[in-house]
C-alpha cells in the first residue's frame, strides 16, 4: 500500500489542523505535528473541526524539526510554499512522499526552503495576494499525490440511495 505523509511545522490555528485531520483520515495518510503547536491538542476547535475522524488518524509528534529529521531519515520531503519555483503538480510523487507545510502566519523558514530548492513547490495564484488557507493547500496537495498515483485504497464511485443509474453511467 502506499503511503502518504503530511506533516505541519508549527501549525498555529486549531481548526486548520483539525480540518487537515480529516482530510488524512479520509485519504489514508498519516499526520505529522511539529512543534511548537499554538493551540493544546485537547483544544475544543481542534478536535471539532476533526469530528469523529480522530480514531482513523495515524498522528505522530515531534519536538522540532530536527527530530523530525532524525526520526524520519530518508524522508523524501516537498515543501509545499508560496516562494516555490516548481508547479505542485509538475513534480512527481514517490511512495512514502512527506509534503511539508509550514506556520499560517509565516509559512516554512526561508533557510529550510534554501536548503532544498528543487522540491519546494508552488500552489499556482494570482499575483500579490494572500496565500491560499493551509487547510485547503494541503487538501490540493494530498489530492495531487493520490491523482498521480490513481487513488490506491480509496474508493472512487459512489452511489445514490433508491436511484438505478442510467445505462453506461455505472
Amino acid at each position: 500500500m502506499a503511503q502518504l505523509n503530511v506533516v505541519l511545522m508549527e501549525p498555529e490555528i486549531p481548526q486548520n489542523t483539525g480540518n487537515i485531520s480529516r482530510t488524512c483520515a479520509c485519504t489514508g495518510a498519516r499526520l505529522h505535528l511539529i512543534r511548537p503547536l499554538g493551540f493544546e491538542v485537547t483544544d475544543r476547535n481542534l478536535k471539532r473541526s476533526g469530528l469523529d475522524y480522530w480514531p482513523f488518524l495515524e498522528l505522530f509528534y515531534y519536538d522540532s524539526w530536527a527530530d523530525f529529521q532524525e526520526k524520519n531519515p530518508d524522508s523524501r520531503c516537498f515543501f509545499f510554499t508560496t516562494k516555490g519555483r516548481h508547479v505542485h503538480s509538475d513534480m512527481i510523487y514517490p511512495d512514502n512522499a512527506f509534503l511539508v507545510f509550514g506556520k499560517e502566519t509565516a509559512g516554512l523558514p526561508e533557510k529550510l526552503l534554501r536548503e532544498h530548492p528543487d522540491t519546494c513547490v508552488r500552489l499556482p495564484m494570482m499575483d500579490e495576494r494572500r496565500s491560499l488557507n493551509l487547510a485547503n493547500s494541503v487538501a490540493v496537495g494530498v489530492y495531487e499525490v493520490l491523482r498521480q498515483w490513481n487513488y490506491p485504497d480509496l474508493q472512487c464511485k459512489g452511489e445514490l440511495r433508491n436511484y438505478e443509474w442510467p445505462d453506461g453511467l455505472d
